[in-house]
């Protein structure tokens, strides 16, 4: 019987393939340096306009605080820490604070405004688009434009007290002159005007929640207020959290309503407005440069606060 022996074909090397005892060496990204550098490119411009417009001006807003400069002298003496004294010592510089508590209440109405309607609208309505566009058609205008709208609608004699007369409630009373009303009257218009803006964002959060839970918990015969204690409340927590800074922060900083409506009198002068009128008008930029800065580590503080009380936390519904 005969034996057959195979022989393996011998490996014929590739063209491309290097000779032997050379070492393979891997070619350069396509791009190298250039293409490291593009997205800090993209990024230069941003950047630029960051730092120019909002920490120089910071930097210098900080640096001011400590002298006593006018706004238009090129001399600035430094004062240390003068101007925080004055502010915490002077009653009169401090307790406009006060006049912030209207708004933040207004905030905690306007939230709540806010969250009821984008629940209830989340659901399938009749006519929910056409009373979305209402609720957030008043942010949309231009806030001097509201001013002078509400500065008639509040005037003697004028739309508000027409309508209450036709309910038999007639009332001379000044809005805007009186100062048990005028804070009252002014933080009301800050509701019907940014309630749209939070209105949105519940909106857009509770829509980005899966519709498989809503059917879950319709199986499992859910009303709507328990799915809404148990499925978007906790869905949108960071973004009750974001309203809550954002109201706090627009209570602390309110300027262009009452600025136009009252220009600050009968006690309705709030923080910011006393601060352009230390810079512009009594020539004390300065003193308005501590004011800011002394706003600015109250948001901050706040900010924090709120961070640490409640955190982000990732919710797991399913």
């Amino acid at each position: 019987m005969t034996e057959t022996t195979h022989t393996a074909p011998a490996k014929v090397p590739r063209a491309d393939a290097p000779p032997p005892g050379t070492a393979r060496h891997s070619s350069p990204p396509r791009g190298g340096l250039p293409r490291r550098l593009t997205p800090w490119l993209f990024l230069a411009v941003p950047l630029v306009l960051l730092v120019t417009f909002t920490y120089v001006p910071v930097a210098n807003m900080v640096y001011y605080s400590f002298t006593d400069w006018d706004g238009v002298s090129p001399d600035r003496n430094f004062t240390g820490l003068e101007n925080y004294r004055q502010i915490f010592t002077r009653p009169e510089l401090f307790r406009v604070f006060f006049v912030s508590f209207y708004y933040l209440a207004a905030s905690v109405l306007q939230i709540a405004i806010a969250l009821y309607f984008a629940t209830v609208l989340s659901f399938n309505l009749r006519f929910r688009n056409l009373f979305k566009g209402i609720l957030f058609f008043p942010y949309l205008i231009n806030g001097v434009a509201i001013g002078f709208v509400f500065l008639y609608f509040f005037q003697d004699g004028g739309t508000l007290d027409s309508v209450l007369s036709w309910f038999g409630a007639g009332t001379d009373r000044a809005w805007l002159g009186d100062p048990e009303t005028a804070n009252t009257s002014l933080a009301g218009v800050s509701v019907w005007r940014y309630a749209g803006l939070n209105f949105v964002l519940f909106l857009g959060a509770i829509q980005s929640i899966p519709a498989e839970l809503y059917e879950a918990a319709q199986l499992d015969g859910a009303t709507r207020w328990q799915q809404f204690r148990h499925i978007i409340a906790p869905s949108i927590r960071p973004v009750i959290g974001l309203s809550v800074i954002l109201a706090i922060s627009g209570s602390l900083s309110v300027f262009e309503i009452p600025y136009i409506m009252t220009g600050g009198a009968t006690g309705t002068t709030t923080f910011v407005i006393q601060t352009v009128k230390l810079a512009f008008q009594f020539n004390k930029t300065g003193l308005a440069s501590a004011a800011a800065v002394v706003l600015l580590l109250i948001i901050l503080l706040i900010t924090w606060i709120q961070r640490r009380l409640v955190p982000d936390e990732k919710v797991d519904l399913v």
